[in-house]
This record gives C-alpha cells, sequence and structure tokens, in this order.
C-alpha cells in the first residue's frame, strides 16, 4: 500500500510520503552543505513528514480531497510530531528509552535542534522553555502519545527509505558536523551557537519541503542557474558602463575623478576573503556602483551565489534595482522584495497540507530569495531571522555563501541594534558571507556591547578624511540653536528661499508637520510645482513623483518638495538648497546629500531648524538624536577643530554616535516590555543567566530535562521590527487596480508567485488605527481566504496617497 504525501491538484496524481521524503532530503543536504552540515539538514529532511505513514493520516488525506466542501475536523491528524519523536526517543537521555543508559551529549543536542525543527515545520520554532515554564518541546516529542507509531510509522520508514543501520550511520555523520560546527566559536555560548544553526536548520528545511512540493504540484523543477557565468557578464556589462563615464565632458572634475578612484578601489577590495568590511564614500561618491562592483567581482573569485543588496527604505529599491537591471540589462533575475503582500501565517497550517487549498498555495508560492541577484529592505533581512512564521525564515539559508551589501546601514533601527549585529556575525563566522557596511556617516556597530565582528583593516577607501574634505559641496547653517520654527515661519522661509534659489527640499520628522507645510504653502497660490512625498504612497506612486521632480531639477525649472526622511538616503536628487528640521546628525548629513550632489554649482546651503510642532514624545529615537545633534552644533561652535574643522567630519560623526548609543544602551537588545525581557536573552541566554531557567529549577526543585532551554516562539511572538504592528495592502493605483481584480481569479502557484511579486510595488504599510479606521467606512476588502488585503477605490489619493483625517503618525524609515 501507498502512504500519501500529497495528492496533485491538476490531474489527481499522488505523491507517496517515501518519494516526498528522499526529496526533500536530497534538497534540504544542498542546503546545509553551504554551512558544512550537510547531514543534519539532510536528516530534518528526511523525518520530517515521517507521521505520514499512518493509516490515519491516509485516510485523512483521502477525505479532504474527496469531499473539499466537508473536509474533516481541523486538528485531527498530527503528522509533524513523528519524527522529532523518533530523534528524542532514541538519542535522549530524558527519554524513557534510555533511562539507565550513557547517550551522547551532542547526540541529544542534535535530537533537540533537529527535533524542534521537524515538529514546527508547519508554524514556527517552539520554544524548549516559554514563561509559563512548560516546554512546547517536551509536550511534543516526550508527552504526546502516537497511536500508530511503533506499530506502523517506524516500520514503514526502516523498509521503504533507509534501514536501521544505515540511520544510525547517518546520525553519526550529523553528530560529527555539529562538533566540528559548535568548536567555530568555543568561548560563545552553546544556546548562542544553537540557536543560530536551530534557524538555518529550520530554514533549510522549510525551503526544501515547499520547493519539493511545489515542484511536485506545478509538475516542474526550477531550472538551474550558473551564478559563475552570470555573474561574470554582469561583471563585464557593469565596467563597460563606468568606462563610459570617462568620455562625458565633466569627467575629468575633480567630484568624478574620485569617484573613479573610489570605484577602482572598490575592485581592487574585491581579491580580498570574506568579511565584514566597511565602505564610507561620502553621499554622491557613487556608491551603489562602487558596491556592486565589489560584490559582482568579490562572487566571482570566490565563488558566491548571490549578491543582496539590503535598503532601509522601498523608495530606494525602485531607483537601485532601476539602475543596476538597465546597466546587468536583466530583468530575469533580478528580484525587488520590498514587503510581504501576503499576511503572516501565525498559526499551525498543518491540517491544510497535501491539498491545494488557497493557503497552501500562497505558502508554496516562490518567495525564497533564490534569485541571483535581490534588492530588499533592512525590515525584510530582519525579519527572515526573528519575526514569527516560516514565510520569512524559509529565506535564511538563501544567506549562506553570498554577498551582501547593507546601505546606509546607520538606519538599523536602535532596538534592533544586537539582534542585527548576532545575525552579521553569523553569516561572516559560520555561512560564508561578504558583508559590506555601506554608508556615509558609519554607526560604531562595534562600539555597543554585543559588537559586530569588524574584519583588520575594514574600511575600503583609504585616506577617507582627505575624501570628505574633498567631497564638501555643502555649508551646514544652523537655524536650530535659539530659535525655533512653527509651519507659518517655515513656509515664509521656504518662500524666502524660492525667491534667491530654483529649488528648495524640505525634510521633516512627522507626516503631520509635511502635510501642514504642504497645504500651507499650496494655500499661497504659487505658480510653483510643490510636491508631497510620504510612505502612504505605494512605490509605483512615489517612484512616479520622483521621476518629475527629477525632470523639473534636469530641466532647472522651480520645485519644492516637502518630503518625510525617505527621501533622505539613496534617492538621487540635487536641490540648490535644503531645510532639514533637527533630527541626527547621520540624517542631517543624508539630507546635505540631496544638496549640490554633483558639485554642479558653488557651495550651497543647508539649513537645520527646530520645528516647534513636531510631536516626538513617542519617536524616541528621533528624539535623542535631535538632543545629541544639538551638543554637537553647541560644541563645533566652541572648538570646531575638535571635530575635524566641519560638522558632517569623521570625527563628529564618531561622537554623535558613540554618545547616541551610550544614551540608549538599555534599548539596544530589543526590549519586550511585556515580559520585561530582552529578546537576546530569550534565544541565547545560558542556563545561568536564564531566569525561566531559574524559575522552573525553583518551583521544580530541578533543572529542565534538556540540554536547550532557550524561547524561540516566544521571541517571534514579540518581535516587530517597529513598535506598530502594520499590515501590507494592495492599493488601487494604476497597475493596482488590476492585480487587486486578478486576485478574485483561479490562479496557479506560478502565476499567484508572479502575481504577489508585482503586487509589492503597489502596497502600503497601515498602522492598526488606519486598518480599524478603514474597516469601519468598508474601505479594506479581503481576498484570497483573508491572506490578503486590499483597499478600495476612494480611499486612496492621487496628491497624498492614504488620505485618513486626523493622522499623525511618524514617517516609518525602514519599509
Amino acid at each position: 500500500m501507498d502512504y500519501i504525501a500529497h495528492i496533485r491538484e491538476s490531474d489527481g496524481r499522488i505523491q507517496t510520503v517515501t518519494e516526498h521524503l528522499l526529496e526533500v532530503r536530497a534538497l534540504a543536504e544542498a542546503f546545509g552543505e553551504k554551512l558544512g552540515v550537510r547531514h543534519i539538514a539532510g536528516l530534518a529532511g528526511v523525518l520530517h513528514d515521517l507521521g505520514k505513514y499512518t493509516e490515519e493520516f491516509r485516510e485523512y488525506i483521502l477525505a479532504a480531497v474527496n469531499n473539499p466542501d466537508a473536509p474533516p475536523r481541523r486538528g485531527s491528524v498530527d503528522h509533524s510530531t513523528a519524527g522529532g519523536k523518533l530523534l528524542f526517543d532514541w538519542f535522549h537521555p530524558s527519554s524513557p528509552e534510555y533511562a539507565n543508559e550513557r547517550v551522547s551529549q551532542t547526540k541529544a543536542i542534535l535530537a533537540e535542534i533537529v527535533g524542534n525543527a521537524i515538529i514546527s515545520h508547519h508554524s514556527y520554532l517552539q520554544d524548549f522553555l516559554n514563561p509559563d515554564l512548560e516546554s512546547s518541546y517536551l509536550k511534543r516529542v516526550r508527552d504526546k502519545h502516537l497511536e500508530e507509531f511503533s506499530s506502523l510509522t517506524l516500520k514503514m520508514f526502516f523498509e521503504q527509505v533507509i534501514n536501521e543501520q544505515e540511520f544510525r550511520l547517518y546520525v553519526d555523520q550529523a553528530e560529527l558536523e555539529l562538533i566540528a560546527f559548535l568548536k567555530k566559536e568555543p568561548k560563545v555560548t552553546l544556546e548562542h551557537r544553537a540557536m543560530l544553526l536551530s534557524k538555518f536548520i529550520f530554514s533549510a528545511l522549510i525551503d526544501a519541503d515547499r520547493t519539493n512540493t511545489r515542484s511536485f504540484e506545478a509538475n516542474k523543477n526550477d531550472d538551474e542557474v550558473d551564478h559563475k557565468v552570470l555573474f561574470e557578464q554582469y561583471y563585464d556589462r557593469l565596467i563597460t558602463r563606468i568606462n563610459s563615464f570617462q568620455t562625458h565632458k565633466n569627467a575629468d572634475s575633480e567630484i568624478n575623478r574620485l569617484r573613479r578612484e573610489m570605484s577602482e578601489q572598490c575592485d581592487a577590495f574585491a581579491n580580498n576573503g570574506s568579511g565584514i568590511y566597511t565602505l564610507s564614500i561620502p553621499t554622491g561618491g557613487g556608491k551603489t556602483l562602487a558596491s556592486v562592483r565589489y560584490a559582482l567581482k568579490h562572487a566571482r573569485i570566490f565563488n558566491k551565489q548571490r549578491v543582496i543588496y539590503v535598503i532601509p527604505f522601498t523608495t530606494i529599491i525602485e531607483q537601485n534595482a532601476a539602475e543596476v537591471r538597465k546597466i546587468l540589462m536583466d530583468d530575469e533575475h533580478i528580484l525587488e522584495h520590498h514587503s510581504n503582500v501576503v499576511e503572516a501565517e501565525t498559526e499551525d497550517d498543518e491540517q491544510e497540507d497535501g491539498k491545494a487549498v488557497i493557503g497552501q498555495k500562497l505558502k508554496l508560492a516562490k518567495d525564497n530569495w533564490d534569485a541571483p541577484v535581490i534588492f530588499t529592505t533592512m525590515v525584510q533581512f530582519l525579519n527572515v531571522f526573528y519575526a514569527d512564521g516560516s514565510r520569512n525564515i524559509r529565506r535564511l539559508h538563501n544567506l549562506s555563501n553570498a554577498v551582501i551589501i547593507f546601505d546606509e546601514v546607520q538606519k538599523v533601527p536602535v532596538s534592533c541594534i544586537s539582534l542585527f549585529n548576532y545575525a552579521v556575525n553569523f553569516l561572516k563566522t559560520y555561512a560564508n558571507s561578504s558583508i559590506v557596511l555601506c554608508t556615509a556617516t558609519q554607526p560604531e556597530l562595534d562600539y555597543v556591547r554585543y559588537k559586530l565582528q569588524l574584519s583588520p583593516e575594514a574600511e575600503m577607501i583609504s585616506s577617507l578624511d582627505d575624501v570628505v574634505k574633498a567631497f564638501k559641496r555643502v555649508d551646514i547653517i544652523d537655524r536650530a540653536t535659539g530659535e525655533q520654527f512653527n509651519t507659518d515661519k517655515l513656509a515664509d522661509f521656504v518662500l524666502d528661499k524660492i525667491q534667491d534659489v530654483l529649488s528648495v527640499l524640505v525634510i521633516l520628522n512627522t507626516r503631520s508637520v509635511v502635510k501642514a507645510l504642504y497645504n500651507k504653502l499650496q494655500e499661497q497660490d504659487l505658480s510653483i510645482p510643490i510636491y508631497h512625498l510620504s510612505t502612504s504612497m505605494c512605490a509605483a506612486h512615489r517612484k512616479e513623483i520622483l521621476v518629475e521632480v527629477k525632470r523639473l531639477l534636469e530641466a532647472k525649472l522651480p520645485v519644492i518638495c516637502i518630503s518625510t526622511q525617505l527621501i533622505e538616503a539613496g534617492v538621487d536628487v540635487s536641490f540648490k538648497c535644503v531645510i532639514r528640521s533637527l533630527a541626527g546628525l547621520d540624517s542631517i548629513a543624508q539630507a546635505a546629500g540631496r544638496c549640490n550632489r554633483h558639485g554642479e554649482d558653488e557651495i550651497q546651503q543647508v539649513y537645520v531648524i527646530d520645528h516647534s510642532e513636531e510631536d516626538l514624545k513617542k519617536l524616541k529615537e528621533i528624539r535623542v538624536g535631535k538632543d545629541k545633534t544639538r551638543k554637537i552644533l553647541v560644541d563645533f561652535c566652541r572648538d570646531p577643530v575638535r571635530l575635524g574643522g566641519h560638522l558632517l567630519s569623521v570625527q563628529a560623526m564618531k561622537q554623535y554616535f558613540q554618545e547616541f548609543y551610550t544614551e540608549l544602551a538599555s534599548s539596544l537588545n530589543y526590549n519586550i516590555p511585556k515580559l520585561e525581557k530582552e529578546m537576546t536573552g530569550l534565544l541565547s541566554a545560558d542556563r545561568v543567566s536564564n531566569s525561566f531557567h531559574s524559575e522552573y529549577r525553583s518551583e521544580h526543585n530541578a533543572s529542565v530535562p534538556l540540554y536547550l532551554h532557550n524561547s524561540y516562539k516566544t521571541a517571534a511572538e514579540h518581535f516587530h521590527v517597529i513598535d506598530n504592528h502594520t499590515t501590507s495592502v494592495i492599493v488601487p493605483y494604476e497597475r493596482g487596480k488590476e492585480i487587486i481584480a486578478d486576485l478574485n481569479g483561479q490562479h496557479s502557484i506560478q502565476d499567484l508567485s508572479k502575481l504577489l511579486r508585482e503586487a509589492q510595488q503597489f502596497t502600503i504599510n497601515l498602522f492598526n488605527f488606519e486598518k480599524d479606521t478603514l474597516g469601519k467606512i468598508n474601505g479594506i476588502v479581503p481576498y484570497l481566504d483573508g491572506k490578503v488585503f486590499a483597499l478600495k477605490e476612494g480611499t486612496y489619493s492621487s496628491e497624498y496617497g492614504l488620505d485618513l483625517k486626523g493622522e499623525s503618525v511618524m514617517e516609518v524609515s525602514l519599509y
């Protein structure tokens, strides 16, 4: 009798459990190879659906497919526990099977890591010890009784997949890999190393399982891509483009000469081995092409599998991806990943496995970051390591053996600094990835408690102080010390400046004051075009506005732009005058990069003002950054030489970040107020410092009978890159209208993948209060069984984007 893993929707063909386990093992082994954990990952793959070798599951899946209108009761069959139970029963000292026998400690740790991945593969990694002082892991692998486990499940597995002797040898090989893995950082706690390995193995299993299931359902395998050949072609095309710049009329200007020298330094630096490096090219110095030049050459030399470009704003994704795509002349292999259009799964979907329902199709949609070149956001990067559900973490293994560029790395949220450092250190030390921290304003990430492990001689650019001085194109004018501006006074100031120069950019800290100033200037009935920019607009909408603004700037026509901070990092625009509301010194520097960007004029002015109507009570990072910059302004006035002679010097930036991180030291480890814990502790605290474990000992007068006792699920449930949880919605803007209409149709997994990828250009993120407000006026509509949301027409404006009365939420810089 054949035991069933999946039944194909199109023709009713059966994929047997044996076929599925062996095929997923092969994929998982290939993914694990990148970390030297081939057998550990393969062990998870070959055991993950062991529980489908039961009459109960066979009857369940047949009933579900044959009676879709009256499916079996949800939660009635558990097929994910069996594999974890086998490992625990056979290889863990807490198992009744081994009550009086010695068991290898590393085999027990292996059983915990792999077993947790297996039992969690329809949800998220379980807690070894949770806030209620219970072990979700032990409840499954030790305490849960599986009716057919001994009589049928194991018998079929050892008959049809692998015999018992070969299985034990396979586990021995996995143990050797674990020993080698743990030796890499012997001074780091076991819990920390095990946490990162657990996430990698879970990622490899999820992607192997879903990739195999998708291939079976689509009845085709994915095409292989020769990364080495592709990167050779890309590099040659990029060099051709860079060489073409030398024919431009201004090719020999001082700034263009410096750009060329820095680009060549990046090319030469690509010969260095994997590490964590900094690229501190000043704003307007051509860092996008220089960093991609490094990445492509380094990938060629060291056989990296992909280049990943991580950006703080979706605004820059469109610009940078379009620029790179045009140069590399390739649409097919360059992925832009803005946000998750599909709502993240928050519950166990085990009962949908095997059936091609909407939820399963969305889950199987190709969303695993296996493209050769990827542009994504800092939010998405952090979600891969720390967010709940399996959709994000599926991508983690594809961050290994890669070149990863973090553009504007100073925008890492303060609460996530330690978590960011954890992830990047892991990618360098274990995953053979090369990391580039790319910004004109390098944050002091090796100054904090959980330090970033920067490589020796990490900076790619030599004589950095001289380069920064040579790139001086603006003067910073302090209008914030001893003076304040309200909206009326600021509007008058803008009107005064536009009389002297052709273009003015104003960047403020909150959406409410941006909108107020925009409306105030519109009331003046000027003949000058005025534009408003915020993330209330979808990516395609913002792109259209920026194209028009750039057209006016290049034509030397008058224009005023009022924006939140989304415009100040990486957006290639050059205004004659910039006005920036007082904020962190890094933000001042980024804003200055939008003024006289190419040195086309003599020194121009960037005015720093203090806006009295900005409500920053709930915006701690901006408030602290503002205070530290105010202090720098005062210090500079007293002794400019000590701060390098100008406000944007390397010395001034170093002092700013050190003072900023010192002030916020208690916030760097991702506090979870509800639990009165730090997320770093939940994930990797050792036995002694784990307060849950101490409480358990006090209550039970014994330790938790496990080597690992951290709280992965609890940590993930409380993780949001920004404090306010948001929901992605598709908006009815241009092509977005057609995408929304298409959501009502029937789709294959492949078509759905393509549609959702395209939808990213037409999404915005709603705060909970915005979603609730739209719900009350029926302005938001669920699609695909509530997994995707869209706005109704009438709730999206061509002027503002989302247009809700009374909004005063800070611009979210990370989407």
